[in-house]
């Protein structure tokens, strides 16, 4: 069995090679060719979960789970707030194959799942990047949006100035003075804060912005202005969890401001041409992302099979 650290996990995972694998993983999951429940989440503390998240995909005869704990409160303490383990069995004999770190692999994942939605739901012109948040996700998300669109104008806003200030001076982004100011404008929107309550208000929103909210992931957390839930073309990772999981979504169908068909689809649902994604040039889509058991299965096993390939990671016998 191999044990891949963070820096091991990072020297085998490629950004382009990691967003491919999560375009076809969203596609097979989508497609009904994962076998994925619902991921059982604890309660642990005041905005802090521990969750675990199973996945077996068939087709690469792999099967695995994350287990991962959420703590906002680290960000005070200079921890990471997401910390996790993602365990990979042979989906034939059950054997278990490797033990990968999972803070890395929630952090690029996610912000390679955003790129796929990019490639798919953002304008072709679309050149202008604002971003809530300077954190891991906001710089992940730079990083991965960056490899698949060239921006010539980026803008970040964060409730936390020195963050701020060091991510704009050590990503080259501008700083902008308000959230308002960083999206007003933007092709692109990236929310990626700790925000239980909305970040991102409708009227900022240009027309014709793809929107990208990666945060609140409970059913009692919101992160988006109610009013853009309902005007966006709503796409999501899954709609299961989004029904159950998405608080923007939850609390917007309990207020009665639109319906569960207001999901247009699964955005791997798009990728696989079984739905279409923007209509027009004008209308604001927005992609609701959850995180997927099987997209950190799926990096996890990538990045197994190239550190195999390479010979690095710890070697444990499992008996």
């Amino acid at each position: 069995m191999l044990w891949l650290s963070e820096s091991e996990v990072r020297a085998a995972l490629s950004p382009a090679e990691l967003i491919g694998a999560m375009e076809s993983a969203l596609a097979a999951f989508s497609a009904g060719k994962i076998v994925q429940p619902m991921r059982t989440v604890l309660e642990i503390g005041p905005l802090a979960f521990f969750a675990v998240m199973p996945a077996f995909d068939g087709e690469r005869s792999v099967a695995g789970a994350k287990l991962v704990s959420v703590v906002a409160a680290n960000a005070e303490k200079g921890l990471p707030t997401h910390q996790g383990l993602i365990a990979l069995f042979d989906g034939e004999n059950g054997e278990p194959i490797s033990v990968v770190d999972g803070r890395y692999i929630t952090e690029v994942r996610t912000a390679a799942v955003s790129a796929v939605s990019v490639g798919y739901l953002a304008r072709p012109d679309a050149n202008a990047l604002g971003i809530l948040g300077s954190g891991v996700q906001a710089r992940s998300h730079l990083a991965a949006l960056s490899t698949v669109r060239e921006f010539t104008d980026i803008r970040a806003w964060s409730p936390n100035s020195e963050h701020l200030r060091r991510f704009a001076e050590e990503c080259g982004v501008c700083a902008a003075r308000s959230a308002e100011e960083a999206v007003r404008g933007a092709g692109v929107v990236v929310v990626a804060t700790q925000a239980i309550t909305p970040a991102i208000e409708a009227e900022w929103v240009a027309p014709g912005a793809h929107v990208i909210a990666v945060g609140a992931c409970r059913p009692n957390h919101r992160e988006v202005d109610p009013e853009l839930m309902a005007r966006a073309r709503l796409v999501v990772d899954s709609r299961a969890a989004a029904l159950r999981e998405s608080g923007d979504v939850v609390q917007g169908i309990a207020e009665g401001r639109f319906g569960a068909d207001h999901i247009h689809a699964e955005l791997g649902e798009i990728v696989s041409g079984g739905r279409p994604g923007r209509q027009s040039s004008e209308e604001v889509t927005l992609f609701k992302s959850l995180g997927l058991a099987i997209e950190d299965v799926a990096a996890a096993h990538l990045a197994y099979r190239a550190a195999r390939k390479a010979g690095r990671g710890a070697e444990f016998r499992n008996r």
